[in-house]
């Protein structure tokens, strides 16, 4: 197809999403997140975060993040300037004692592995891996102390559930949440540390650590803390906490980010908390793999449905270029639809986090539905 005739396809506006960002992040931000924000313009942007109302909003945020994972009062919300990727090189000073295990599955669980592998202050790590698009298991093996899992690989759509190891003793279990905290169900008895970045389920900006620890993870971060293993205070997993425990960060965080934040969590816990969250991202994703399934050119990437996420829905398409669809949906309003770039693969790949309504990723296949139909060979 040429370019003229891509630009001759029009969607109908009765088509058209009430909100076309689809994005896996960073995600959607609802107006009423941003209006929160210009309320506090003059009162808590570029104030001091050493004082007591920027004190006050990280607390509400560490507060407000206990009750809506339904958090034993003995945990603890810790959190700190960067992202996810900062955070792997985070629990390589501060979780790893000497040897972990990744289960890896696509692009982000891969990474966090990389980056425990080039720490020369632990021993290589065991990798457990599986083909994208599906997600391997943990092996109780007696010298590792900390298993790292991924709840949602975004990478490649795969969701996996949380289980502790069975006779894995006093090793940690970690995990990434990046894509998952907020949207999806975990049990906190069977983790240590649930660590995200908020620009996700979150509906907020990036550069923003929060890491929801255990008891056991809190003695370790002691214990290592204890120890004569250097690390950089920018780092250091204990000056996080000692910051968290006084509503701080050891640096200047982004006042927005945390606006953002407070404001989804405040949202989600009106409308229901998580079970509610978990709900409607089960409702969006079934729109999604319906329709998927029911198509002579779209399937799902995930075979097993049980595998399938409900917050990041990857799918194949036969016979058309992926990129003609994009383009055409960019043209309108409709943005963020590619797949991710490593992945290398012909498909659709949506967000359904919590803010996307599950109305509109209905509407976003009408659309698909219109361009193919109309794309001529």
């Amino acid at each position: 197809m040429t370019p003229t005739k891509l630009g001759d396809i029009r969607l109908p506006p009765k088509l058209l999403p009430s909100d076309g960002r689809f994005g896996c992040g960073p995600s959607k931000i609802r107006s009423e997140q941003m209006h929160a924000v210009m309320q506090k313009s003059v009162t808590l942007l570029g104030t001091s975060h050493r004082q007591e109302p920027v004190r006050h909003l990280v607390g509400s945020v560490r507060d407000g993040l206990k009750e809506l994972f339904g958090l034993p009062t003995d945990w603890e919300i810790v959190l700190g300037n960067g992202g996810s990727t900062v955070f792997w090189d985070i629990a390589t000073f501060g979780l790893i004692r000497r040897k972990s295990q990744h289960l890896v599955f696509g692009e982000f669980s891969s990474k966090f592995a990389v980056a425990t592998r080039a720490a020369p202050h632990v021993l290589n790590p065991q990798v457990i891996e599986s083909n994208f698009g599906d997600h391997p298991h943990a092996v109780a093996t007696p010298d590792i102390d900390t298993y790292c899992f991924t709840h949602n690989e975004t990478s490649t759509g795969v969701a996996m559930d949380l289980r502790r190891p069975i006779d894995s003793g006093d090793a940690l279990v970690v995990v990434d949440a990046t894509s998952a905290a907020g949207g999806l169900n975990w049990i906190p008895s069977e983790v240590d540390v649930y660590y995200f970045s908020p620009q996700k389920c979150f509906s907020s900006d990036g550069g923003l650590w929060v890491a929801a620890c255990s008891p056991r993870a809190i003695e370790r971060i002691e214990e290592l803390r204890a120890s004569s293993r250097w690390c950089p205070a920018s780092l250091d997993l204990g000056i996080a906490l000692d910051n968290s425990r006084a509503n701080q960060t050891m640096n200047t965080p982004s006042i927005t980010t945390l606006l953002l934040i407070r404001e989804q969590i405040r949202w989600m816990l009106i409308n229901g908390g998580l079970p509610w969250c978990v709900e409607r991202t089960k409702v969006s994703s079934k729109i999604l793999y319906d329709w998927a399934e029911s198509r002579t050119f779209t399937q799902p990437f995930v075979v097993d449905p049980v595998k399938r996420s409900p917050v990041v829905g990857t799918i194949d398409v036969v016979g058309v270029d992926v990129a003609h669809i994009n383009e055409v949906l960019r043209r309108h309003g409709i943005v963020d639809t590619e797949s991710y770039r490593k992945l290398g693969k012909n498909q659709l790949r949506i967000a359904m986090f919590p803010s996307v309504e599950p109305h509109d990723v209905a509407q976003l296949t009408r659309c698909v539905d219109f361009i193919v139909e109309n794309i001529k060979p």
